[in-house]
C-alpha cells in the first residue's frame, strides 16, 4: 500500500485472509503481478481465525496452484497439508447411544439413480485442517508479492455516493477503554481506500452484512446457520490406528434427531483423522432449533460418549477446541443487487462464505470458496480499468461456473427440511428443483419453550473449551457485543426462555449479574456469532474487536 499522510491506498483491498480472499489475491497476482493487492484479516496470525473443512475437493484447489505456485506437488507443506485422502467414507445413522447403521450404500445407491444425495460422497477428496490450508496459502499469496496483513480489523465500508460503489475500509479504533474514552495509545482507525473491495470474510461478515444494508442488495430467502462445535483429541497409537488415516465419519441421527419421538434437528457429528494420533471430533446443528435450553456442545458430548465414537476417542486428551457459523441457506439466500442481480454491486465482490456458497448436498463449501476467490481475481484482472463493472463480471462468470450449478441443485435442500422437519424434510428433498421456493422463518424465529432430550452425562465444561480456543482480547477495550434493549431481556426472553444465550454460547460470554444478562466475558467471544443470529429476540449485535483478538487455532 501507498502511505498518505492522512490514510492507505491500495488498488485492491480483500476483506478476510480464509481461502476465498487469498485465492482471489493468488489468482490476481499471478494473472496481473504489476496490481497492487493487499488482504486484510482480523486474526493475530493467518489461519487462527479458520475452522471448517475436513474434506476438500481438489480440483478448484489444484487449478489455483498450478497457475500461481510450480512444483507445489513435491514440496514438504503440500505433503504436510494434502498428505491424506478419503480411502474410507463412512455415512453413519446413530439410533440411541449404541446403535449405529453404516449407510453409505443408500448414498452410493442414490448416486447411481442420479438423485441429489448422490452428492454426500467424499471418496477421493482431500482431509485437511483449514487452519493449515490457509496459512499455506497465505505464504504462496506473499511470495506473489501480496500484502497480507492479520491483526487489521475491518469496522465499516465506506461507499462513494448511492450507487453502492465503494470508496473503502474504515479500520476500527484501537485504545479505547471500557467506556469508549480514549487512552493515551489511542490510534483512530484509519480508512485504506481502494479501486475494488473484496469480501471474503466467511459466515456473516460484518461488512458483508453492512454493505448489503447499506448498498439495498436482497436475498430471496433468508440465510439459514448451522454452527458447528470441534475438538482436536489427542488418542493412543493403538486407537488412531483402527480409525485409520484414510476415513472420514459422518454420522446423522442420534443424539440431535430421533425419527418420531424426538429430538428433530437437522445436522449430524463428524470425526476424522488429523495425524499425529489426533483426531478431529465435532457437532454441526442447524440454528433454527427449537430447544430453547439446548447447547451444541451437550450434543458433542452425547456424540462422544456413543458406543461407536467413543470407542476411538476414549481416555483421549482434548487439545484444541473451537466454534463457528456455517452458512447454510444456499442459492436462494445468496445476496445480489435487486436491479442487476449481481453478487456485490459494483466495485464490491462477495466471495465464499460471506456469498453463503455452501453445497448443503455435499456438506461442503471449501472448495466452491476457493473457486469464487479465483473467479473474482479473474473479473477484477479484466475490468481493472472498469471498476464499475467488476461486480457484474464477477457475476457472470460464478453463474457460469461449477459453483453455481452446485447452488442450483441444492437450492431448495435446507429450505425443505426447515419447513418439514428432517423426518418428512430429507426424503421430500429428492425432488430437488421441482419443489417450490418454501418460505421459512429466521433461525432466531424458531425457538420454543420446549426442552432438548437427551441431556448430557454431565455439565461441560466451556471453560476448558475456550482455554483450548486459545482465543485473547485486550480486556479493557469496549465489548464487542451489545444487547441492544437490555428490557426485552428482563421482560420477554427470562421469563419465557430462561435467557438461552446463557446456554448456547459455547464460550460463555453471557452471564446474569443482578438480574441483568450481560455479555460479561467478551474476551472469551470465538467469534462465531451464535449469539447473534439465535437470540430469541435478535437483540444481540455483534461488532468487530481490535485486531489480534479472538481464537487461535493452529489444528482446526
Amino acid at each position: 500500500m501507498a502511505k498518505n499522510n492522512e490514510y492507505n491506498k491500495v488498488s485492491v483491498l480483500v476483506v478476510g485472509a480464509g481461502p476465498a480472499g487469498l485465492a482471489c489475491a493468488i489468482q490476481l497476482k499471478s494473472e496481473k503481478p504489476e496490481i497492487d493487492v493487499c488482504v486484510i484479516d482480523k486474526s493475530a496470525e493467518p489461519g487462527n481465525h479458520n475452522l471448517s473443512g475436513a474434506v476438500l475437493e481438489a480440483e478448484a484447489l489444484h487449478r489455483l496452484l498450478d497457475s500461481a505456485a510450480a512444483g507445489w506437488r513435491d514440496s514438504d507443506r503440500c505433503q504436510d497439508v494434502l498428505g491424506k485422502k478419503v480411502e474410507k467414507d463412512n455415512v453413519m445413522f446413530f439410533l440411541g447411544k449404541k446403535l449405529s447403521f453404516n449407510i453409505f450404500f443408500i448414498i452410493n445407491l442414490a448416486k447411481r439413480l442420479g438423485l441429489n444425495f448422490g452428492q454426500m460422497i467424499h471418496k477421493g477428496d482431500y482431509i485437511v485442517s483449514i487452519s493449515k490450508l490457509t496459512r499455506w496459502l497465505g505464504q504462496i499469496a506473499k511470495e506473489l508479492g501480496v500484502e497480507v496483513l492479520p491483526g487489521f480489523a475491518g469496522a465499516d465500508i465506506i461507499l462513494d455516493g448511492s450507487n453502492g460503489k465503494a470508496a473503502g475500509v474504515k479500520l476500527v479504533d484501537q485504545g479505547l477503554d471500557r467506556e469508549g474514552g480514549k487512552l493515551p495509545n489511542f490510534v483512530e482507525g484509519e480508512v485504506i481506500n481502494s479501486r475494488f473491495v473484496v469480501l471474503a470474510e466467511g459466515c456473516d461478515g460484518l461488512l458483508t452484512e453492512q454493505f448489503i444494508e447499506k448498498a439495498g442488495l436482497q436475498r430471496q430467502s433468508p440465510q439459514l446457520y448451522s454452527v458447528g462445535v470441534k475438538e482436536i483429541i489427542k488418542v493412543s497409537s493403538e486407537q488412531y490406528e483402527k480409525f485409520g488415516d484414510d476415513r472420514v465419519v459422518h454420522a446423522m441421527g442420534y443424539p440431535i434427531w430421533t425419527p418420531f419421538v424426538g429430538p428433530g434437528m437437522f445436522g449430524g457429528g463428524i470425526c476424522y483423522p488429523v495425524g499425529d494420533d489426533h483426531i478431529a471430533v465435532g457437532m454441526i446443528v442447524g440454528a433454527d432449533w427449537k430447544y430453547c435450553d439446548f447447547n451444541p456442545q451437550d450434543a458433542l458430548t452425547n456424540f462422544k460418549n456413543h458406543r461407536f465414537i467413543k470407542n476411538f476417542i476414549d481416555g483421549g486428551e482434548v487439545v484444541e477446541a473451537g466454534a463457528k457459523m456455517i452458512p447454510e441457506g444456499g442459492y436462494n439466500a445468496v445476496p445480489r443487487d435487486a436491479g442487476s442481480g449481481t453478487i456485490g454491486k459494483g466495485n464490491v465482490l462477495i466471495l465464499g462464505d460471506s456469498a453463503g456458497f455452501v453445497n448443503m448436498l455435499k456438506i461442503k463449501g471449501l472448495h466452491n470458496a476457493i473457486d469464487s476467490g479465483m473467479k473474482a481475481g479473474q473479473a477484477i484482472a479484466e475490468t481493472f480499468d472498469r471498476p464499475e463493472t467488476a461486480a457484474a463480471r464477477y457475476t457472470e462468470m460464478i453463474e457460469q461456473s461449477n459453483v453455481m450449478e452446485e447452488m442450483r441443485s441444492a437450492k431448495n435442500f435446507r429450505q425443505t427440511v426447515a419447513k418439514f422437519g428432517p423426518l418428512q424434510g430429507m426424503p421430500i428433498s429428492i425432488l430437488g428443483g421441482l419443489l417450490p421456493k418454501f418460505n421459512v422463518e429466521k433461525d432466531f424465529e424458531a425457538m420454543t419453550i420446549a426442552g432438548y432430550r437427551p441431556e448430557p452425562n454431565q455439565q461441560f465444561d466451556k471453560d476448558t473449551f475456550t482455554a483450548m480456543a486459545a482465543t485473547e482480547h485486550r480486556e479493557e477495550q469496549p465489548s464487542h457485543l451489545t444487547i441492544l434493549d437490555p428490557e426485552v431481556c428482563r421482560t420477554k426472553c427470562t421469563p419465557l426462555f430462561n435467557s438461552p444465550c446463557i446456554t448456547f454460547c459455547p464460550a460463555g460470554v453471557y452471564e446474569t449479574i443482578h438480574d441483568e444478562v450481560e455479555p460479561a466475558n467478551a474476551s472469551n467471544c470465538l467469534h462465531c456469532k451464535t449469539c447473534q443470529r439465535k437470540c430469541p429476540f435478535d437483540n444481540i449485535r455483534w461488532t468487530v474487536p481490535e485486531g489480534g483478538g479472538g481464537p487461535r487455532y493452529k489444528r482446526m
